[in-house]
C-alpha cells in the first residue's frame, strides 16, 4: 500500500509489535476524505492494529481507494453527507460499545471534538479531555509525553489536574509503567510573579494528598533540569524525577505545541499523538504526520483503548 516507513524508535517499535499481537481494536476512522487520511488507517488495518469503520462520503472514499489501488470489500464503510454527521455517527458507535476508539481523518479538529464533548450524547466523562504527544528522541533514553500541546489552550489548576492524571494513566495503561512527571516552568524555584511556578507547587502537593495518583511529580521544573542529569546535579535539584522524567508536563497549549514540534523537526523525534479523558481513546493525527507516525498513533490507540475496556470490566 506504501512505501516502507524508516525505522522508528525502539519504543514505539514494541508498542507496535504489542498492538499487533492483539485483535485488532474496532475504530471509527471519522471522514476520510483525503488520500493521507484513508491511507494511514487502512495500513493499521492491514498490520493487524484496528479495524477499521470508515465514516465519510461513500463515492469519495471509493475514488480515493481506487486511485491508490486499495480493495475497500473487507473493511465497513457508513456513508455521511457532511464531516458533522460523520463526527456523530461515530460518537454514537463509540457510545454504544460498536467502536472503541475514533480516529480523526481530513475533518477539522473542533468538528470532531464538538461531537465528543456534546453534553447531550458525547463522550465526556468526569475529567476534561487533553491531547498527549508521545516523542521518541534519539537522544533521550526515556519515550517523552508533551501535555496538553492541542486541546487546553489555557488551563486553570484544575484542568491541569486532569492533564496530568490523563497523562499518568496513559503511561500505565501503555504498560510503561508508574511515570515521572516533570510540571514544567521557566524557572525551578517558586515565583509568585511566574503563575506555572504557583500551580507546579500545587500539583506536587494535590499528588502528596492523592488527589492525583500513579505517578511521581516534581516542579517546577526548566525543560534543561526536568530531562537532563547534569543541569539537575549542576542546580542541586535533588528528586527522582529531575534529569529523567518520562511525562513533560507544560504551562499552556502554545508552549506545549512548541516543544513538541520543536522536538519533532529539530530533534527528528518520531511522533505520536492521542487525546484522552473521554470514554474512548481519540487518535487526532495531522496532514503533516509521517507513515511511520500514523502507524505509531494507531498502535497507541489500540493498545489503550483494549485497557480501557479491561478497566471498565473490572469494574
Amino acid at each position: 500500500m506504501s512505501a516502507t516507513p524508516p525505522s522508528p524508535h525502539q519504543c514505539f517499535t514494541d508498542l507496535i509489535n504489542r498492538a499487533r499481537a492483539y485483535t485488532p481494536a474496532p475504530y471509527a476512522v471519522v471522514w476520510p476524505g483525503e488520500d493521507h487520511a484513508l491511507l494511514g488507517p487502512l495500513d493499521a488495518a492491514q498490520q493487524g492494529i484496528i479495524q477499521p469503520v470508515l465514516l465519510g462520503d461513500e463515492d469519495h472514499i471509493h475514488k480515493i481507494a481506487d486511485k491508490n489501488r486499495i480493495d475497500l470489500q473487507p473493511y465497513q464503510i457508513i456513508h455521511s453527507k457532511t464531516p458533522e454527521s460523520a463526527a456523530q455517527k461515530a460518537v454514537e458507535l463509540a457510545r454504544t460499545g460498536h467502536v472503541h476508539g475514533l480516529m480523526k481523518g481530513s475533518l477539522h479538529t473542533d468538528v470532531l471534538m464538538h461531537a465528543v464533548v456534546a453534553p447531550e450524547n458525547g463522550l465526556c466523562t468526569g475529567r476534561r479531555i487533553s491531547h498527549v504527544f508521545l516523542l521518541a528522541v534519539p537522544t533521550y533514553q526515556n519515550l517523552l509525553f508533551v501535555t496538553d500541546a492541542a486541546i487546553n489552550i489555557f488551563p486553570d489548576l484544575s484542568t491541569k489536574r486532569d492533564i496530568v492524571q490523563n497523562a499518568i494513566d496513559l503511561h500505565i495503561g501503555l504498560g510503561l509503567g508508574p511515570p515521572k512527571v516533570a510540571i514544567l516552568s521557566a524557572v525551578e524555584v517558586i515565583n509568585p510573579k511566574i503563575p506555572s511556578t504557583l500551580d507546579a507547587a500545587s500539583l506536587c502537593k494535590m499528588a502528596e494528598r492523592g488527589q492525583i495518583t500513579g505517578g511521581t511529580l516534581d516542579g517546577p521544573l526548566g525543560m534543561d533540569n526536568a530531562i537532563n542529569p547534569e543541569a539537575a546535579r549542576i542546580k542541586g535539584i535533588a528528586s527522582p524525577v529531575a534529569g529523567q522524567a518520562q511525562i513533560l508536563v507544560t504551562p499552556d497549549l502554545e508552549s506545549g505545541n512548541m516543544l513538541a514540534k520543536n522536538l519533532i523537526f529539530m530533534a527528528q523525534a518520531d511522533s505520536a499523538g492521542i487525546a484522552v479523558g473521554a470514554k474512548v481513546p481519540i487518535v487526532l493525527t495531522s496532514r503533516a504526520d509521517s507513515v511511520q507516525a500514523r502507524l505509531a498513533s494507531a498502535a497507541i490507540g489500540a493498545l489503550y483503548a483494549r485497557y480501557m475496556v479491561q478497566q471498565a470490566a473490572a469494574f
